[in-house]
């Protein structure tokens, strides 16, 4: 027995001496190269596997050639060609070329914005928008729940494809784990076309399993588009057992519905490698002088070079002059969104955030509440929603700008998930997130207010600090 213990801890010993090689020579965030070391070398055979499983880093892979990218890209670029007398606001030149630049994520002008707030505003909208649809459906989204709402949502779908229309659905394997196959089988024998994206099937795809698509994006004829926090499941209206859910979604009209069209059929190609680029997928659409809106579709993945959306959030933090206020259901930000929130702060920019006071998830509550003291200790103000689980991934800032999509601000979200945002140039609708983000705030308590939280026990602060330290690998 003494023997057999010691090769295993010979063999535990090589592969963690390997597994610690390549977690440093891949040159990430230091900080999570040291957790992960840490993780590997003292968690016997089980850390290596943790690490090929969620460790593994992606971002230098290419999922999509350039070939690829650009015959997928040139209707949405004809789009932009044609927009005569496009003007940028020049304060948000930098932002927008840093969007342009890293993926050519163009902006649209002429769009029009609704916000929904609640599954009861916004799925009887995609209801009646998937009745109208006369063309094609696509849908990204991260959960498709067989539940009542689900099946409803199914059999409107299945409606349509009886009536001619291509539908195309795309939901995240590990995010639809507990669906039955049976569910997606369904609407695949009634005509719909339905791909898993990067399904996890031992051992392929095994160190697959922490990049996941978050998104959800809905498209109908190309003519509507719908972005947000909202995936397809019955809690997004009723809410949990425990507490109602508070969402955000936006529904779009106009030319920038083709940047939304765009970004689905990369992800299209991607699970199925099936090339979409027919002029019914960009129809001519309707501009709207008026309220004047213009956007960008910015899509983040762990296989792009950058984190673009994380740059999106530094940069807009950085050149603050009055305000940003940020709603987020998992605040676990990184180095670079910390020091931008903080330094914001400390330079007098009112900061707000707004997270829930009952998580759904526990490891992202507790390894999320060190985060939110400090950002009291540098002047943010720091608000726990309290009328049920928030859950709106939203950010505004001096009544110019905003931004909502499927980014939560925690490291999952800005380097190991696909996510999608969009990045709103127009007071009037910041204003209105604005609106959105302080009536959510009325609902809500001082983390100051609460003595447990911004003061908490000796034992209670070493069990967060030891969670924050394996933040960055979630």
């Amino acid at each position: 027995m003494h023997g057999l213990n010691l090769i295993l801890a010979i063999i535990h010993y090589i592969i963690a001496v390997v597994a610690v090689i390549h977690v440093v020579m891949d040159n990430r965030q230091p900080a999570k190269t040291m957790a992960w070391a840490l993780v590997i070398w003292f968690v016997p055979f089980v850390g290596v596997i943790l690490y090929l499983f969620f460790g593994v880093n992606t971002r230098k892979e290419r999922l999509v050639n350039q070939r690829q990218l650009d015959e997928l890209s040139k209707r949405s670029m004809l789009g932009f060609v044609e927009q005569q007398g496009l003007k940028l606001p020049e304060e948000h030149k930098p932002v927008i070329d840093l969007f342009v630049n890293q993926s050519f994520s163009l902006p649209f002008k002429l769009n029009e914005v609704d916000i929904y707030t609640d599954g009861y505003q916004f799925f009887p909208e995609l209801l009646a928008a998937i009745s109208q649809a006369r063309s094609h459906i696509h849908i990204d989204t991260y959960i498709f729940e067989d539940d009542a709402l689900g099946n409803l949502i199914a059999d409107a779908l299945i409606a349509k494809a009886r009536q001619g229309v291509e539908v195309r659905l795309i939901y995240d394997d590990v995010g639809c784990w507990n669906v039955s196959h049976r569910f997606f089988e369904r609407m695949r024998e009634e005509g719909i076309e339905v791909a898993p994206f990067l399904p996890v099937r031992f051992p392929s795809f095994t160190s697959k399993v922490n990049y996941r698509n978050h998104r959800k994006l809905i498209v109908i004829d190309g003519l509507t588009g719908f972005l947000g926090g909202m995936n397809i499941a019955l809690r997004y209206v009723k809410g949990t057992k425990t507490q109602p859910w508070r969402d955000t979604m936006l529904r779009m009209t106009g030319p920038g519905v083709y940047a939304l069209q765009r970004a689905f059929l990369i992800d299209w190609y991607f699970v199925d490698r099936t090339l979409l680029n027919d002029n019914k997928y960009y129809p001519p659409v309707t501009t709207h002088p008026s309220p004047v809106t213009l956007h960008q579709i910015v899509t983040s993945s762990p296989v792009e070079p950058y984190p673009e959306i994380m740059q999106g959030f530094v940069r807009i933090i950085m050149a603050a002059k009055r305000y940003v206020y940020i709603e987020t259901p998992y605040f676990m930000p990184t180095d670079s969104v910390l020091f931008a929130l903080k330094t914001a702060a400390v330079a007098g920019i009112d900061v707000r955030i707004l997270v829930p006071k009952e998580n759904d998830a526990w490891f992202a509550d507790w390894a999320g509440r060190s985060y939110l003291r400090e950002m009291v200790e540098a002047g943010v103000k720091v608000n726990l929603y309290t009328a049920g689980f928030l859950h709106s991934k939203l950010m505004v800032c001096d009544d110019n700008i905003s931004t909502c999509g499927s980014t939560n601000v925690d490291f999952r979200s800005f380097e190991n998930n696909f996510e999608a945002n969009a990045f709103i140039y127009s007071e009037e609708v910041a204003q209105r997130l604005k609106q959105v983000f302080l009536d959510d705030e009325t609902q809500s308590v001082t983390l100051s207010s609460l003595p447990k939280r911004i003061k908490p026990k000796f034992l209670t602060r070493l069990f967060e600090s030891l969670i924050r330290m394996l933040a960055p690998l979630m």
